[in-house]
């Protein structure tokens, strides 16, 4: 029987994390609220359309579910298959991480004072729960799906459109690669990426 999706979750969820913004200017307040808000949406799995759902066997995708037309924030569903992960990167903006379905890891990477990237802490997310990350915070991380034989569900709010942003891939060593991750579901090639024309 085909899951009824109840798109009405996350048009409540946009409407009120749009209010979020227009009321809140500080990272704090707009993270503490947004929080909330993003564990009452992935408290109940029963919205999220199956388009935005498909792992891929190769890698990770990074589906846009909402993109604020001024930019202000972007929701996206990452779905990862069975033991995919991330690169270490970074987001250089605020960003909310809620798990809707499975459980993931997270490895935190802080910068050492002689320049090295070092490995700091390690955070396991379980169904419902919340994540935060910004450069205030600690930006830098490495995301695992923590399950072998099946996909593993987060939908992420990040105060930009994420898949414009120009980011940061890392080796372990530190060395840095520039990237803009655009999106799975594009249907245009990534415009946002200039470095390509």
């Amino acid at each position: 029987m085909p899951q009824t999706i109840q798109a009405h979750r996350l048009r409540n969820f946009l409407r009120d994390f749009a209010q979020l913004i227009d009321r809140e200017h500080e990272e704090a307040a707009i993270l503490s609220s947004g929080a909330g808000l993003l564990k009452e949406l992935i408290a109940t799995d029963d919205w999220l359309d199956e388009q935005f759902a498909k792992p891929h066997p190769d890698r990770y995708q990074q589906y846009l579910l909402y993109a604020d037309p001024r930019d202000r924030f972007s929701v996206v569903s990452f779905v990862w298959g069975p033991n995919q992960f991330t690169p270490i990167h970074d987001h250089t903006v605020w960003g909310l991480i809620g798990v809707l379905r499975g459980a993931e890891r997270s490895q935190h990477y802080t910068w050492h004072e002689d320049g090295e990237l070092v490995a700091g802490d390690v955070t396991h997310l379980g169904q419902g729960d919340v994540e935060a990350v910004s450069p205030r915070l600690g930006d830098i991380h490495q995301v695992f799906n923590l399950l072998p034989d099946r996909a593993s569900i987060s939908i992420h709010v990040y105060g930009a459109n994420i898949g414009a942003v120009r980011r940061s891939i890392f080796a372990g060593d530190g060395t840095r690669r520039d990237f803009i991750s655009g999106y799975s579901n594009a249907c245009l090639p990534n415009i946002w990426d200039l470095s390509k024309e």
